[in-house]
């Protein structure tokens, strides 16, 4: 069946000659039968894979077909629909402005109002842009923080979330009715070029002027702003701009890694722009040694994640994980608010169920509801909507371990610009106070105790790799696991049914929506999660273990991940 598919592709007239060429000179039988032994799964996120020809691959033809699905989606709703458009945008990635040139062309082919950004701008603008033009939907051309190999296609809901599962289920039933990426189904008319409009210059204003009015800390900022060290890197990606922007705006000087500060599509001097990753963060690093700065900033190519290094009290570097950053963040932003007079009742925080329990033991302590979701910022976009949005509530805070923040309603996805904004006058209201960043991280552990983060990921490979995972993850579902490393197990938690499994071995009902992932809660506010990622092909287990110090965490956690890993077999 793959090489039927493989001859069709090389007999199309579609393709060009160096498309064809690519097709050709694969020798390699597996690599036929991984670009053409699937369709490339459009999930809940879109899109992601290495960009090549092929069914499974990211490529002009499979993009075009995505969007031809988003478009008949778009027409199901009606003429107002259509008229409301769809805002795209792109990051730094190969490819990534063609297939948003593509997407634009297949849209407004159909008779769709289609937006296009006229440069690199990231998610987070997007999101805004969304809901500010009132469009109907938003696409996306990235692969986040991926390899320089991938691209990505999100497809973002008229609220500026990334769409609802209701809505992409409906989206991808019209994309499986074009069986073929090269089918003439697909309309892609290039005399309507002319109709694809430019997004306005007067969104970026807006964007700027809206998260601004986030700054916490003017006062110190205005003292303090022009004297802090702080690094700043894109890594080449579309962060460059709108994060310079904003510490402008607000007042905050800031020195720039001439290296990474230039888009390059290969980001040649990273192994990955991850800014989660520490290497990425090295050549930061090496210029805050220089100019003596004491906090660097880095990116990923689509801006919606922040890596943060800090100096600790021996003076040398540490790269924070995402969980630490956002333990300050949430943090910070609970007691300026309170500090003003502004930390409302109705005011709630939201993370992913991976991210750290130090998040739970900050927001008690401020009188504050957390509410959990599945991994994904998506799900905490719905949980603005149905909370902020209906005035039910307030929206404070929401973050993910992997990196992301969000502070205001302005959008719904990640936001590193504001999260830049964010831990910059946090620098400085801390600096004005007399205090460093890594000494307030130290006095929070001493308050709420101490809590060791990581989460250990296994690759897998080939077109099974999803189901492997999936397979190992239903395999713990069938275990009844009492501790693990000493540790009670005081609740099991299937999110693939929504319910939670007590020790006495009553169940009760999980107010989340179903995802496949194991959820271990241990015995003095500990938990281990087990999970399939979306975005790669990796299996990831997160621990997350509290202690009265990080010696005792280190110890605990070894005992722990050595129980759970075999349970994992």
């Amino acid at each position: 069946m793959y090489k039927d598919l493989y001859h069709h592709w090389l007999n199309s007239k579609l393709l060009s000659q160096k498309e064809i060429k690519e097709l050709k000179d694969i020798t390699d039988e597996k690599e036929i039968e991984y670009r053409f032994g699937k369709d490339l799964e459009f999930g809940t996120a879109g899109m992601r894979g290495f960009i090549g020809m092929g069914i499974n691959m990211m490529n002009i033809y499979t993009v075009k077909r995505a969007t031809q699905g988003l478009a008949e989606y778009i027409k199901s709703l009606g003429e107002d629909a259509k008229k409301r458009g769809v805002v795209i945008s792109y990051d730094t990635r190969r490819m990534s402005y063609e297939f948003a040139y593509a997407s634009a062309l297949v849209l407004v082919s159909n008779g769709i109002k289609a937006f296009l950004f006229s440069k690199v701008h990231p998610v987070p603008m997007l999101s805004f842009a969304v809901r500010e033009m009132k469009a109907i939907a938003g696409i996306m051309i990235t692969a986040s923080h991926n390899p320089k190999e991938y691209n990505g296609y999100k497809v973002y809901g008229e609220d500026g979330a990334q769409m609802a599962i209701e809505s992409t289920a409906r989206v991808v039933e019209y994309i499986n009715q074009i069986e073929d990426p090269l089918s003439d189904k697909i309309l892609c008319d290039q005399t309507k070029e002319n109709k694809i409009k430019a997004v306005s210059k007067s969104i970026d204003k807006k964007y700027y002027k809206q998260i601004k009015k986030l700054c916490l800390s003017p006062k110190q900022v205005k003292k303090v702003g022009k004297t802090i060290k702080l690094v700043y890197t894109p890594v080449h990606g579309s962060g460059y701009v709108p994060v310079t922007t904003i510490l402008k705006k607000i007042g905050i000087s800031l020195t720039l890694v001439p290296e990474q500060s230039m888009p390059d599509t290969e980001f040649s001097t990273v192994n990955v722009p991850n800014p989660e990753v520490k290497e990425t963060l090295s050549l930061g690093i090496k210029m805050a040694d220089f100019k003596k700065a004491d906090v660097v900033f880095g990116t990923d190519p689509d801006c919606d994640r922040l890596g943060v290094a800090i100096r600790n009290d021996k003076g040398e570097f540490i790269n924070l994980s995402g969980n630490q950053t956002g333990a300050l963040l949430l943090d910070y932003v609970l007691l300026r608010l309170k500090e003003s007079g502004k930390l409302s009742q109705k005011g709630f925080v939201v993370k992913s169920f991976v991210s750290t329990s130090l998040a739970k033991l900050i927001a008690d302590d401020y009188g504050v509801e957390i509410i959990e979701t599945p991994v994904g910022f998506k799900f905490i976009g719905e949980k603005i909507k149905q909370l902020d949005d209906t005035g039910l509530r307030e929206f404070i805070f929401g973050f993910e371990e992997s990196c992301g923040y969000l502070r205001g309603t302005h959008c719904r996805d990640k936001d590193a610009v504001v999260a830049s904004m964010l831990f910059a006058e946090m620098i400085c209201y801390y600096n004005y106070n007399g205090i460093g960043i890594y000494q307030r991280l130290t006095d929070i552990y001493k308050k709420y105790g101490y809590v060791f983060d990581t989460n250990i990921s296994t690759a897998y490979s080939g077109l099974n790799a999803m189901k492997e995972m999936n397979a190992v993850v239903d395999n713990m579902k069938t275990l009844s696991i009492d501790s693990m490393g000493g540790v009670k197990v005081v609740a099991t938690r299937d999110y693939s049914k929504a319910q939670v499994k007590l020790a006495d071995g009553t169940i009760k009902p999980l107010d989340s929506e179903k995802v496949n992932a194991v959820y271990y809660e241990l015995e003095g506010g500990s938990f281990v999660c087990v999970r399939p990622s979306g975005t790669e092909p990796k299996l990831k287990v997160y621990y997350s273990i509290k202690a009265q110090s990080q010696e005792q965490a280190l110890e605990v956690f070894e005992q722990v991940k050595k129980d759970f890993t075999k349970y994992l077999g």
